[in-house]
């Protein structure tokens, strides 16, 4: 194909063209003062998006992840609190994010070293072994990530085990954490390069994981091993459970929910056929934990299943795209609430399929679906609740319209039964993705 080159006569056409076009004039204007979200914002449309639903399942005040990326571990852990607050009669209950985003951290940093192991006889510029080292240990994560750490290491009430400053201000543990990884990863790799022995290496490993925990000790403090849970129910009783482990207080209050769950992807890539399993290499956070997989469904059957659970009165799991057609102050998203390709000219329309495959959109951010509003049996707009406080939104609680959610929602979390017809898909072999494909994306 031919080069084209930039010429000047090009540019005065162009610069001719966009003096006598008024729009360009009004554009240039009104973006000269204004951020360009809220100079096309549409508050005729905005302003349809009430908060008004047919079905609404009451949930307990939202939770704030404050400057860090735990969105899933929050909106995970809020999916397990409705369960446990409606056992005990709560009207106010959180479980430990930050007892969840230590063990994780923990665990994601031996999956790291294990990873490097794996690809160490590869040059460090193998773009498998460069994808482990850019992505290292992060914040971000995804549905069956949490539900390794839970079994593994349970839950506790948030009174057990609550925020530190660096648990609520993640970057620079992250920074500090990620770079004693990659010096991990050059000393394990420079171990397999001179052929140490399987011992040698393992003992270099729990020393430097050794020092892991200790650094997320630090941070975050000493996990607990046993606590007194003490709450005051909605009639203002007072209880105290005694001597509770991690161990017993899951058993006790979460059993074996977990396992019941699916994650659902909606993915209309022709990579990915619907009504198949797909998991990624080198992503989980627990070394012998379970994969992480995903049932691709088309968007019918996906909201069909998180309608099934809603009606049920139990909440969903989801993650999607927040960084499109968004307004964080009124708590929205909605498509049709910005007029951009009117004011900047620009053809901005996109397939979710082509989004996907041209990295536009990829899940960024988890939160739980608690309502939804149907017409004729169909939805029109759904309720959220997010993590990122009480003071944007309806008291932290955020509304999508339904074509937002077709476009930006990829993933949810839904259980077994509620599946349909698409139940036995879930218990199908995997199909095995490259590591950086989209649906491997953390939230």
């Amino acid at each position: 194909m031919e080069k084209m080159r930039i010429e000047r006569e090009m540019i005065s056409a162009w610069q001719a063209k966009t003096e006598k076009d008024p729009m360009c004039t009004l554009a240039r204007n009104a973006l000269s003062k204004t951020e360009i979200n809220k100079a096309v914002f549409n508050a005729q449309n905005a302003g349809t998006l009430r908060h008004h639903f047919s079905l609404e399942i009451p949930t307990l005040p939202v939770t704030n992840q404050k400057a860090s990326g735990r969105c899933w571990l929050f909106a995970a852990a809020n999916v397990l609190r409705e369960r446990i607050a409606k056992k005990l009669n709560l009207d106010s209950f959180e479980l430990s994010q930050s007892y969840l985003a230590f063990w994780d951290k923990f665990e994601r940093a031996n999956y790291f070293m294990q990873s490097i192991l794996e690809t160490a006889d590869r040059p460090h510029d193998d773009r498998e072994v460069a994808f482990i080292l850019k992505t290292g240990v992060h914040d971000g994560g995804q549905w069956d990530m949490f539900a390794n750490i839970v079994r593994k290491y349970g839950v506790v009430p948030k009174d057990a085990f609550d925020e530190t400053f660096q648990s609520s201000n993640s970057r620079q543990m992250n920074y500090y954490l990620n770079r004693y990884l990659k010096i991990c990863a050059v000393r394990l790799r420079d171990l397999y390069a001179r052929g140490a022995n399987g011992e040698t290496v393992d003992g270099v490993r729990r020393e430097m994981m050794g020092k892991v925990y200790s650094f997320l000790c630090s941070c975050y403090g000493v996990p607990p091993e046993k606590f007194d849970f003490e709450y005051v129910d909605k009639d203002r009783t007072y209880h105290i459970l005694k001597d509770l482990t991690p161990a017993s207080f899951t058993e006790q209050f979460v059993g074996d929910a977990l396992d019941t769950v699916v994650s659902i992807i909606n993915a209309p890539t022709a990579d990915k056929p619907y009504g198949k399993t797909y998991s990624i290499r080198f992503l989980g956070n627990v070394v012998g934990g379970r994969d992480v997989r995903h049932l691709n469904l088309d968007m019918a059957d996906f909201k069909a299943a998180v309608l099934r659970q809603l009606e049920a009165g139990k909440v969903v799991w989801f993650g999607s795209d927040v960084g499109h057609f968004g307004d964080r102050e009124a708590g929205l998203w909605d498509d049709q609430s910005f007029d951009a390709a009117l004011l900047t000219g620009l053809d901005l329309e996109i397939s979710k399929e082509d989004g996907l495959d041209m990295l536009l959109s990829a899940m960024n951010h988890a939160m739980v679906l608690t309502g939804v509003d149907l017409k004729d049996g169909k939805p029109v707009r759904w309720k959220i609740e997010n993590s990122w406080g009480d003071e944007k939104g309806r008291k932290g609680y955020y509304i999508c319209s339904d074509s937002w959610f077709d476009k930006y929602v990829y993933q949810a979390a839904v259980e077994k039964e509620y599946l349909g017809a698409q139940a036995d898909l879930a218990d199908q072999e995997a199909i095995w993705l490259d590591p950086w494909d989209p649906m491997g994306t953390l939230a």
